[in-house]
C-alpha cells in the first residue's frame, strides 16, 4: 500500500516506523504495530502547545485499560487511544470495548490500516491511515477535543482566583465574629491553640489559628473531593481538632453565605478527579490544585517560600536514581535499615508519599516509623503533608499510622543535630531551637541523632530577594552564610558571587548534615554547572564530594531562549546526585548529562519517565584551572596587565608586586535605588525622591509620611 504522505515529520517517521516492524518482524498483529502509531501519537503530544503526555495501559475510572491516555500538566485526561489487529474485525472491536465501558468521549481506535475517531459517543472520523492529509486531521481533532469537565474545570479555577480575595475577607469577618461572640467557638479555640502549642510550637498565635482554619476550611473541600475518603479527616489529630473547631461556628446558612461562590471550584475538582483512577495521577492533580490555591491564597508567602511543586516524573526518576547509586557505590538499597532518609524542604510531601510507593511492602513500616525523616516550615504545605504521607501509607498498607517523623521546623535554623560541633560545623556552632513544642521538639531531637545516609528534595530556589523595595525580603540565616562565605565564597576568583541563594543553602547545610558515607539528590537551579560566580562552589562541591552526578535539564529561558522548562519558569534546572564515600581516594569525579534544550517541558518530563540513570551515558568532566566544568578554554587572559584589581585596592600591601593599569576599584556614584532616583520624567523622578526622603525620615521619627498619591499635587520643586 503506497503512504501518501504530505509534509508532516512526525507521520513520516510513523511510515517508516511502521514499514520497518513490517519488514522486520513479519507480523501484523496489534502487539507488533501499535509500537508505530503509538510512537507517532506521542510526537503529536509532545509537540502540543499544551504540553500533552501518551501514558502507556492506565486504568480509567470505570476499570478499563486503554492503550494509551492522553494526559495534560494538570494529569486530566484529553482522550485515550486503543490498537487492534489488523486481522480483526475493527467495527465489531470496537463495539465491544465500548460495552466494556471503555470512554467514549474522545478515543482512537486503530489497527494500522483504519483510524476511528469517537467522540461525545458517536463516530467523529473515519480514515485510511495511509492518507497522511487526512491521518493528520484526524490526530489534530483527536488532540484539540476538551472533554467537559476539563473545559469546566479551567474556567471555575479562573474564577476561583478571582472569586478567593472576597471570600477570605468574609470568612475573617466571620471568625472575628465568633471569636468576639460566640462562646463555645472561643472554648474550641482555646482548646486548639493549647494542642497546636503543645504539638508545633509554643509560639503559635491565635493569629496562626486562625489562618489554619481558613486553610482547613477551603483546602478540606479539595482533599475529599479528589480521594473521596473523610476518614482520615477523623483519624489524624490536628485535622480532626480543626473539624471541632469549624463545626462550633461554621454550619448551615453561615457556611452557604461564605464559601457560596467557591461550590462550582470544588464541584469542578471532583468531577475532574473522577476521571483519574491512578493514585499517583490523583495526588499530581492535587499537588497543582494546591500549588493553585497556594499562589492565589498568599501569594508573598508562596513567593518567599519558593512553593513550586514537583512533577512525579522528577521525583520518580531522583528515587530510582538514588536508589541505584546507593546500590552501585555502596552495595545498600532506600529500603535497607539504617538508611536514614531526610526530605528537608518537603512541602506537601511529594517524595514522601512518592518514597511510601516506591519501596517494599514489606520493608515499608519499619522504614515509615523510624527511617523516612520530613521537615516543612509552612502551615498549610505542613498540614496537608500530614494529610498526604498519612493517607498515602494508609493506601498502600490498609492502616491508618501517624507519620511520626515529619516536623514543624526551618531545616536551615537546624544546626543542632548530632556531631554538629565536630569538624567542619564546628565554627558555624550548635543553634538551640526555640519556639517549637515539646513533641515537635522530640521529633527533631530523635532526627538530629540519626545518621542522615540520603537527603533528598526540591528546596525553595528564590534569589535575590534581599531587596527591600519588593517588600517581600527573605530572611538571613547567618550561621548557614557563614558557612558559605567559609567555603563557596572564599574559594571564589569571581569580583562579584551570589551565593547566598536558598538552594545554595540547603546544600550547603545538607553538605554539613551528611553522614561520611552517603547521597544529597536535589533538584535545583542549573546555575551551579556553568556560571562564571559559581567557580568556588564548583571547586568546593568536588572537594567535598567522591563523585557528582549532574543530570543537565536546561530550561535557562534568558540564556537558551528556549522554552523548555519543566516547571514554566525562567530559570534553568538541573538534578544533582551528590556522592560521598569516606572510603575512596577519589575527589570530585564528575559525571554531565544533559537533555536537548530543544525539547518541551513535557517532552523533557516523559523522557526522565523512562529514563534510568544507570542507562545513562555520562560526559566524564574534569575541571580545568578556573573550576570550570563547562565552556573550558585555554587563553592568556589572565597573563594580560589588569585594568584595575578589588583586591588590591583592599589589601594594596599584600600586592605591591602585582602592576595593574588603576590602582582604585570603586562603583562611582551608585545609590543603589534605582527605582526611586532614575525615571523618565523629572516631575515624576522628584516626586518620587521626596516619598524615599520622607518615608525615610519617617522610619527615623514618628512622624508618617503623606500618601505618595499627595505628592502628585505638589510642587515644591520648581523648573
Amino acid at each position: 500500500m503506497q503512504y501518501i504522505m504530505p509534509d508532516y515529520p512526525h507521520l513520516k517517521r510513523y511510515r517508516e516506523e511502521l514499514a520497518r516492524l513490517r519488514q522486520y518482524g513479519g507480523s501484523t498483529n496489534e502487539l507488533s504495530m501499535r509500537r508505530a502509531f503509538e510512537t507517532c501519537l506521542d510526537d503529536y503530544c509532545r509537540a502540543h502547545p499544551d504540553g500533552l503526555a501518551l501514558i502507556a495501559e492506565q486504568r480509567t475510572s470505570a476499570n478499563v485499560q486503554p492503550d494509551g491516555t492522553v494526559r495534560d500538566a494538570l494529569r486530566l485526561a484529553r482522550g485515550y487511544w486503543e490498537a487492534k489487529d489488523t486481522a480483526d474485525d475493527l467495527d465489531a472491536e470496537i463495539e465491544k470495548k465500548l460495552i466494556r465501558g471503555y470512554p467514549r468521549n474522545n478515543i482512537i481506535f486503530e489497527d494500522s490500516q483504519t483510524a476511528v475517531l469517537i467522540q461525545n459517543s458517536a463516530e467523529a472520523m473515519r480514515v485510511d491511515m495511509s492518507l497522511g492529509n487526512e491521518l493528520h486531521q484526524l490526530i489534530k481533532s483527536f488532540l484539540e477535543y476538551e472533554p467537559p469537565q476539563i473545559e469546566e474545570f479551567r474556567k471555575a479555577q479562573h474564577q476561583f482566583k478571582t472569586d478567593l480575595p472576597s471570600v477570605l475577607t468574609g470568612l475573617r469577618e466571620t471568625i472575628e465574629g465568633a471569636e468576639n461572640g460566640n462562646l463555645e467557638y472561643q472554648t474550641a479555640a482555646r482548646s486548639f491553640l493549647s494542642l497546636c502549642r503543645e504539638t508545633i510550637s509554643p509560639e503559635v498565635s491565635s493569629d496562626n489559628v486562625r489562618e489554619m482554619l481558613l486553610q482547613h476550611i477551603l483546602t478540606k473541600d479539595i482533599f475529599l473531593r479528589v480521594f473521596a475518603e473523610d476518614q482520615f479527616h477523623r483519624e489524624n489529630n490536628i485535622a480532626r481538632h480543626l473539624d471541632e473547631l469549624e463545626s462550633a461556628f461554621f454550619t448551615g446558612d453561615t457556611r452557604r453565605a461564605s464559601i457560596d461562590r467557591l461550590r462550582s471550584y470544588y464541584g469542578a475538582i471532583g468531577r475532574a478527579a473522577d476521571e483519574i483512577a491512578d493514585y499517583a495521577e490523583k495526588q499530581q492533580f492535587l499537588k497543582v490544585i494546591y500549588e493553585d490555591f497556594y499562589k492565589a491564597y498568599n501569594p508573598a508567602a508562596a513567593d518567599q517560600l519558593g512553593i513550586v511543586y514537583t512533577p512525579n516524573e522528577v521525583v520518580d526518576f531522583i528515587i530510582r536514581s538514588t536508589d541505584f547509586l546507593l546500590q552501585r557505590h555502596f552495595r545498600r538499597s532506600l529500603a535497607d535499615d539504617n538508611v536514614q532518609i531526610l526530605d528537608p524542604a518537603t512541602g506537601t510531601g511529594t517524595f514522601i508519599t512518592n518514597l511510601i510507593n516506591y519501596l517494599p511492602k514489606e520493608q515499608l513500616e519499619h522504614k515509615y516509623r523510624n527511617e523516612i525523616h520530613a521537615n516543612e516550615v509552612a502551615i498549610l504545605p505542613y498540614y496537608i503533608a500530614n494529610l498526604n504521607i498519612e493517607y498515602t501509607y494508609k493506601g498502600r498498607t490498609g492502616e491508618y499510622c501517624e507519620f511520626p517523623n515529619l516536623v514543624f521546623v526551618d531545616t536551615l535554623d537546624n544546626l543542632d543535630w548530632k556531631g554538629a560541633t565536630e569538624g567542619a560545623v564546628q565554627r558555624q556552632g550548635s543553634l538551640e531551637i526555640g519556639g517549637i513544642s515539646v513533641d515537635n521538639w522530640v521529633r527533631l531531637q530523635e532526627q538530629n541523632e540519626k545518621p542522615i545516609s540520603v537527603i533528598i528534595g526540591n528546596p525553595p530556589y528564590n534569589a535575590n530577594q534581599r531587596n527591600w523595595n519588593e517588600l517581600n525580603p527573605n530572611r538571613t540565616y547567618p550561621q548557614i552564610d557563614q558557612r558559605i562565605k567559609e567555603t563557596y565564597v572564599a574559594e571564589s576568583k569571581a569580583q562579584k558571587t551570589k551565593q547566598y541563594d536558598m538552594y545554595k543553602r540547603f546544600i550547603r547545610w545538607a553538605s554539613d548534615r551528611l553522614a561520611d558515607d552517603g547521597i544529597i539528590a536535589f533538584i535545583t537551579n542549573r546555575a551551579y554547572i556553568d556560571a562564571h560566580q559559581d567557580d568556588g562552589f564548583r571547586r568546593v562541591a568536588a572537594r567535598e564530594f567522591s563523585e557528582l552526578y549532574i543530570v543537565d535539564l536546561g530550561g535557562d529561558i534568558r540564556k537558551s531562549g528556549q522554552v523548555g522548562n519543566i516547571f514554566g519558569i525562567m530559570t534553568g534546572v538541573a538534578v544533582g546526585f551528590f556522592v560521598r564515600r569516606s572510603t575512596s581516594q577519589q575527589v570530585g569525579k564528575i559525571h554531565y548529562y544533559t537533555l536537548d534544550d530543544a525539547l518541551s517541558g513535557a517532552e523533557k518530563l516523559s523522557e526522565l519517565r523512562k529514563t534510568s540513570i544507570g542507562s545513562i551515558v555520562f560526559e566524564e568532566i574534569t575541571p580545568d584551572r578556573k573550576n570550570d566544568w563547562l565552556n573550558q578554554s585555554d587563553t592568556d587572559f589572565e597573563t594580560l596587565i589588569p585594568v584595575a584589581d578589588k583586591k588590591r585596592s583592599r589589601a594594596k600591601k599584600a600586592l605591591e608586586n602585582r602592576r595593574t593599569i588603576f590602582s582604585l576599584c570603586a562603583l562611582g556614584v551608585s545609590t543603589n535605588r534605582d527605582e526611586w532616583v532614575y525615571d523618565f520624567d523629572v516631575r515624576n523622578l522628584r516626586n518620587k525622591a521626596l516619598f524615599f526622603a520622607d518615608t525615610y525620615n519617617e522610619r527615623m521619627s514618628s512622624t508618617p509620611p503623606p500618601p505618595f498619591h499627595s505628592y502628585q499635587m505638589e510642587s515644591r520643586f520648581t523648573e
